[in-house]
Formats: structure tokens, sequence, C-alpha cells
């Protein structure tokens, strides 16, 4: 482990209260999330220094530091190699109910539990749509070259698996989120689009495979889940082990072909109806509106709840036309970003901008949120109109992406044919929305 990485760590630790005062330490891509025992050993400012720090987000008694895609799993790993802190559940230690309790009246914000739910099912899933979209991209490419087709053939293969299987990886997520058994999850969703329904004739009419796409693998599983947990607590130990599943399976299977999936098509169609309808009506307007409130939304964690809508789109109609729009807040903040560059005559900021730029272009935003934009105040409000631009050019040109995982720059390889130049200009024109806005409003550039 690099000297650098090991410093980052040991200046982390430090400001925080050290080892001993750590409740829970994870990592996503970007940051460390660590929860802590008291806050007052806390010293943001100081943690705020730390060199490769980008920034740090306050939750309760929970901080984020921004540390850049990377970064934040070698000094995750070097933590964790040098001490005694383990990636556990804040739930798994000491005064486990005391601990809960705490949490749960610190973070009872209104939709916050389920949106932490719907993050839990789908984050584990970003690298298959990396992958996977990224090699359909480079496969659409080598068949415009006219690329031997047993190549692109097997490529297509490999980036088409995990729609074809995107349902069972869901309902083993969400069985895990929910309670349940992953096996079981898995099985549930594998019923909601088996080609055996259609065979199946119910009050006269077919059963429709993959009626209801995500949503209706979410509410099948959270049901099987739900009865899956009451079957389990009030059978005896002598028959659980068939009993559970047996029950578990033949009434959920029930009630998500009668109920459940039927509901889940009606979520779907009222869902996408609404995103494309406003799409489609509203133009420049809505992509503006769109464009422009993400960057929030992203700051809250409220954008995961729109992660479905994406993975349904794709599911019924091969694009999202969403995704483009929102990808342009990013650019906004580029933009904005940039101008942080040119106007700041702060070295540490300079060289803060600087490390975060490239992630930022490359579509990771958050080093760029919590280390230069957010911090400054009017720099996140230049970003946020520079989205609304570049949202204001894609929505009326129809930009849809034919998978999802990645943003910024690279996204351009999963736009469908004939709109990637319609994408690249938005971004363009995020860019220097972004760029122009913050420049007009300025900032207060900070002291060393």
């Amino acid at each position: 482990m690099s000297e650098k990485i090991g410093n980052m760590a040991k200046g982390i630790l430090d400001n925080i209260g050290g080892e001993e005062n750590i409740l829970g330490f994870e990592n996503c891509m970007t940051r460390l999330r660590i929860t802590l025992r008291d806050m007052s050993k806390f010293d943001k400012e100081r943690l705020q220094k730390v060199e490769g720090v980008m920034g740090v987000v306050e939750s309760g008694n929970q901080i984020q530091v921004v540390v850049g895609p990377g970064t934040a799993a070698k000094v995750s790993d070097h933590v964790k190699d040098t001490t005694n802190i383990k990636v556990v559940d804040v739930e798994e230690f000491g005064n486990a109910e005391a601990v809960k309790a705490q949490v749960k009246e610190q973070y009872k914000a209104p939709g916050s539990d389920f949106l932490k739910k719907i993050s839990n099912i789908f984050i584990p899933l970003i690298p298959a749509f990396i992958g996977s979209g990224l090699i359909m991209g480079i496969n659409n490419i080598l068949k415009t070259a006219g690329v031997n087709p047993t190549i692109t053939g097997l490529l297509g293969v490999f980036s088409g698996a995990v729609f074809g299987y995107m349902a069972i990886m869901v309902g083993m997520n969400a069985a895990r989120v929910f309670g349940g058994s992953p096996a079981i999850g898995g099985l549930m969703a594998g019923i909601t689009i088996s080609p055996g329904l259609a065979d199946v004739e119910l009050f006269g009419k077919a059963l429709i495979p993959g009626r209801g796409g995500i949503f209706a693998v979410l509410l099948v599983v959270w049901f099987a889940s739900f009865i899956e947990k009451k079957i389990r607590k009030a059978m005896p130990e002598s028959v659980e082990l068939v009993l559970t599943p047996l029950l578990t399976i033949l009434i959920s299977g029930f009630a998500s072909v009668l109920v459940l999936q039927p509901l889940g098509g009606l979520v779907s169609d009222g869902i996408g109806a609404a995103v494309t309808g406003a799409i489609d009506k509203g133009g420049a307007v809505t992509g503006a509106i769109l464009g422009g409130t993400f960057l929030p939304l992203v700051m809250t964690g409220l954008h995961q709840g729109l992660t479905p809508i994406h993975a349904d789109l794709l599911q019924r109609t091969g694009v999202t036309t969403l995704l483009p729009i929102l990808a342009m807040a990013g650019a906004g903040q580029v933009g904005a970003s940039i101008a942080v560059l040119v106007k700041t005559k702060n070295e540490r900021l300079k060289k803060t901008v600087a490390n975060a730029l490239p992630v930022g272009i490359l579509g990771v935003g958050e080093p760029l949120i919590y280390g230069v934009t957010l911090p400054l105040g009017k720099p996140f409000l230049g970003a946020c109109i520079g989205g609304a631009v570049g949202g204001a050019i894609v929505a009326p040109l129809k930009v849809g992406a034919i998978n999802m995982g990645i943003s910024g720059i690279p996204l351009a390889i999963l736009i469908e044919p004939g709109h990637v130049g319609h994408y690249l200009l938005g971004i363009l024109g995020a860019y220097v929305g972004g760029f122009i806005a913050t420049m007009l409003l300025g900032f207060k550039d900070p002291v060393d």
C-alpha cells in the first residue's frame, strides 16, 4: 500500500477519534462511510484538510468522507489491514438496541428507509451494468465496422445477459434487503418472467411473462419475504425447513399471478407513460427541470429512487430517455468546477478541482459535489444551471441510452444510434452553461 494511502488513512482516523470511536466502517465507490460512537471527538475542519480528502458529509452519527473512485477502496483496505476495525453492520456491536434506536431517530426523514432499501438492492448490480454496458457500446461499434459476426454475436450474449436475468438478480438482492431468503427471492422473480406463464389462462386471458417488469419483481419479492418471515416464526422447528419454503412459494406464487404482477404492471405502465409523456410533451422545459434539479437529488440520496425506473424503461422499451437528461447535471458541475479553477487563487482548491475533474468528466460527480461546488455555495447553483441547459438540449431531441451504469462522456457509447452527436452537444451545452453561470455568480474564494 502506498505511503499516500497510509497517510490519508492515518489522517482520517486521527480526526474522528481513533479506532475505538468507530461503530461501523464501510466504503462505496467514492466515499468512506463511518459511524461514530461519540461525535464530539470528530473534528470536521481538520479532517477536511487531510491530504486527499475532497469533502466530508455529516448525517446523524455517520460521516461520509469523499476521497474519490479507487481511492475509497484502497483506504478502506488499508484501514482494515492495519486496525481491528471490521466492516459490519452497526447492529452487530454491543448495546445494539440502543444504537439501533439512536440511528432510527436520526434517520427518520420521510422516505429515507425506503430509498435506502432501493439503494441496497440496485447498487450491488452497478458493476454488472457498467461492464455489460461498455461491452454493448463496443459491440455496436464493431458491428458498424463489419467485424466477424461470431465475435459480435458472443459480445452480444455477454452484454445482453444482464437484462435477460436482471429480474432474478434483483429478486435475490431484494429478498436479502427485505429479510427473506435470497434463493426464494430469485425463484419468485424467475416465476414472474417464466415463459411458461404464456401457456396458462386465467379468466379467459393468457398470463404475460415479465408483466410489470422490475416493479412487479419488487412487489412479489417483498410479499414473499414478508410471508416467509411470518411462516418461519410460527412453524415448529421440526418441519420448518420443509414447510416454510413450500408454503412461501405456493402462497406468494398465487398472489403473484393473481394480484401482484397485474398491480406491478399498472405501476410500470403508469410510471413509464408519465416519464416518456413528460419528456415528449414538455420538451426543453421538462429537460431543464430534470437536468437542473438532479444534483440536489444526488446530494440528498433521493436519486436512488430513479434506478428502478431506468431499469424498467430499459426492459420495456430498450432505451431510457431519462438517463441522458440526468447525466447533464454532472456535466454542468464540470463546467462550474472549471470556472472555479479559473477564478480561485487558493492553491489547495486548485489541486482539489484538478484531481476531481477527470473523474467528473467520466461521470463520477461526488468528489466535485462535496469537494468543490457544494462547499462554495454559488458554484453548486451554477452547476444546476448548467445541468438545466444540457437537459433543455437533449430532451426535445429524444436522446435515449441503451444501458445504464455510466455517465459523463463514456455514456456516449451507450446512446442509441443517430443521437450520439445530440448527446455530446448537450454535454457541451452543460459545460458552457455551468461555466458561464458560475463566472457570473462568483463565489467567496477561501483563504488557505
